[in-house]
């Protein structure tokens, strides 16, 4: 049986298609996989390959984006129900696939009610059936493969991604890499049967614990399923003990693309001179001669320090090339986003928007009737009004009794519209401190929000006063010729400027849209709010607005349009509770990106 080698050794196709059967080994007990990448044949074969690992009779189902709670979990089977006048239950798509594979397509856009369904049923591995007059508890134990075809700001729910143990990026895979499986179907079923005595040594899982924590993983389940991803490679290796190589398989796959910091250096961790040589003579050994058995399978204890470096390095080198930029350039105002702000992110229209389920009401209010649901309410009942309208003398030939706590209208949702307000700050100092860039970076943010199909504000403020020059539109014409127009010169009353933008902002979250707020400064105001050139009162003034702007709970990144990072700007950042990005430092490209993950992060907080 071949062993099972850090992704350091192995082509990445190759570290995936492993990945595929060890999760064929234990797809319950692991959960689930996030497969991230787009319809095309490498991830039809990435799915064919773990399809020919499972069982012959095990189930395979796919399951739609807008599935319904009836499909999902099953319910009343509304004509055996009608037809013998007393409950029937119907299985949903989750316990058909009992002890198989749920493949979730544009698992991106999956509503969090649904990802809460599924979790809660991973969790349990039973569907609990309270609905409908009827209570029942069916057995569910099944792996999920969530499709995640979403572009950069698009990702699976929370309440999914965090309990499936896997997470595999194929984008950047080319399909001249792909390959054959790196196990078969015996072989896998094989192991399946050694899992139950596979063990794990505490220090082991000491090690696992420890990297989750050196990555800023909060949540203790990754911690947990990295566990089970080292035992089912024990297993899928013929052992029964798990060795060094797998919890340095399960710290890749687990932990690799969840990683949200960078552990500290060895250099920060060990700062005496004396031993840096010696490290430094160490560590290609130690990343080298990983695939050899003597290092994995030595049946003397590692150094624990040794191996925690040696599962640090391997889970590293699994890190996304993008995320792994991201960590060593942290992305701003990932922080910044407020909870206030949350209960205007949703609108539920009576009749707009995605259909998100039914509640009881009365479709004389202008909701609209969901009749299936009204007659499955209404069908257990159906029987005991029968005969309570004839013991009444009351015979009519109605075929369907309903009553008003029967109706069902159905519910919707309208993700509200996101406005990005653009202040810019157009005084003497940003016009002589690049001020035609700040206008190049706030275009092609304009047209990152007009794909989007979100609406952009812009507020200048020069001299003695702020200006409204371009109130939330969609018009990306517009927004430019504004934008192009801008005078620059004068003072700077940089605390007028961020009282317009938090009205511009209220404005905005009373229409029940949410705002973000990007302001581009220096930080150095030189105009209070009376108008006089104090810069004291007019230091003391901004820094005022600014924590009225944190109170309303606004999403802010703060830009520093001078030639050099400044204490003032930063200093008003932290004032506003806002990411702060230092423009001289970021292109175009990081500087879209910023804002970009300011949205993600505003609206990955609005769905919880």
């Amino acid at each position: 049986m071949s062993e099972v080698y850090p992704q350091s050794e192995l082509t990445i196709w190759t570290h995936y298609s492993r990945a595929a059967a060890l999760f064929a080994v234990d797809p319950a007990g692991l959960h689930g996989v996030v497969l991230r990448s787009r319809p095309g044949p490498v991830r039809d074969c990435w799915l064919a390959q773990l399809h020919e690992l499972l069982p012959v009779d095990s189930p395979w189902r796919r399951m739609p984006v807008q599935v319904g709670d009836e499909r999902l979990l099953g319910g009343l089977d509304l004509s055996a129900t009608l037809r013998s006048g007393r409950p029937v239950a119907e299985r949903g798509l989750l316990a058909e696939c009992h002890g198989g594979v749920l493949l979730v397509a544009m698992a991106e856009r999956l509503e969090v009610e649904s990802a809460v369904r599924l979790g809660a049923v991973m969790d349990r591995g039973v569907v609990v059936l309270e609905r409908g007059g009827l209570s029942r508890r069916l057995p569910a134990r099944l792996g999920i493969v969530a499709l995640d075809e979403g572009i950069d700001d698009e990702t699976v729910p929370t309440a999914l991604a965090d309990r499936c143990a896997i997470h595999l990026n194929l984008e950047q895979i080319p399909v001249s890499e792909l390959g054959p499986p790196v196990s078969d179907r015996e072989a896998v079923a094989a192991a399946r049967v050694r899992l139950g005595d596979v063990r794990i040594g505490a220090e082991l899982i000491e090690v696992l614990c420890r990297a989750a924590i050196a990555f800023g993983i909060e949540s203790l389940r990754p911690a947990i399923l990295s566990i089970r991803v080292a035992r089912s490679a024990a297993a899928l290796a013929g052992r029964c003990e798990v060795s060094e190589a797998d919890i340095a398989v399960a710290a890749q796959l687990v932990f690799g693309s969840r990683a949200t910091a960078l552990p500290e250096t060895q250099e920060d961790q060990l700062p005496e001179p004396e031993s840096e040589p010696e490290r430094g003579e160490s560590a290609p050994e130690s990343q080298h001669s990983q695939p050899g058995d003597d290092d994995f399978d030595s049946t003397e204890n590692p150094a624990p320090q040794a191996l925690d470096d040696r599962v640090l390095e391997a889970t590293r080198a699994a890190i996304p090339p993008q995320l792994l930029q991201q960590l060593r350039y942290p992305d701003p105002g990932r922080s910044a986003v407020r909870s206030s702000a949350r209960s205007a992110a949703r609108r539920r229209p009576a009749r707009r928007g995605r259909r998100v389920g039914t509640r009881p009401g009365d479709p004389a209010s202008g909701a609209r009737l969901n009749l299936v649901e009204t007659l499955r309410v209404a069908a257990p009942w159906q029987r005991v009004r029968r005969a309570r309208s004839e013991a009444t003398g009351n015979t009519g030939n109605a075929a369907v009794r309903l009553r008003r706590e029967d109706f069902r209208v159905n519910r919707y949702q309208q993700r509200a519209a996101t406005t990005t307000v653009f202040a810019v700050d157009a005084s003497g100092s940003a016009a002589l401190h690049r001020l035609a860039e700040a206008k190049g970076a706030v275009e092609l943010l304009l047209a990152e929000s007009y794909q989007r199909r979100d609406q952009v504000a812009l507020v200048s403020f020069r001299g003695l006063r702020a200006d409204l020059l371009l109130a939330p539109t969609r018009s990306l014409v517009r927004a430019k010729r504004s934008l192009a127009e801008l005078p620059g010169g004068g003072g700077t009353p940089l605390a007028a400027g961020i009282r317009l933008a938090l009205d511009v902002a209220l404005g905005i979250l009373r229409k029940g849209e949410t705002p973000v707020v990007i302001l581009l400064t220096d930080g150095r105001a030189n105009v209070a709010l009376d108008g006089k050139g104090d810069r004291q009162q007019a230091d003391r003034d901004a820094h005022e607005a600014a924590r009225e702007l944190l109170v309303q709970g606004i999403t802010t990144l703060l830009v520093d349009t001078s030639p050099r990072p400044r204490p003032a700007a930063q200093q008003l950042a932290a004032s506003l509770g806002a990411g702060y990005l230092a423009l001289p430092h970021a292109d175009a490209e990081r500087l879209t990106g910023a804002a970009r993950s300011v949205l993600t992060e505003q609206r990955a907080r609005c769905a919880v």
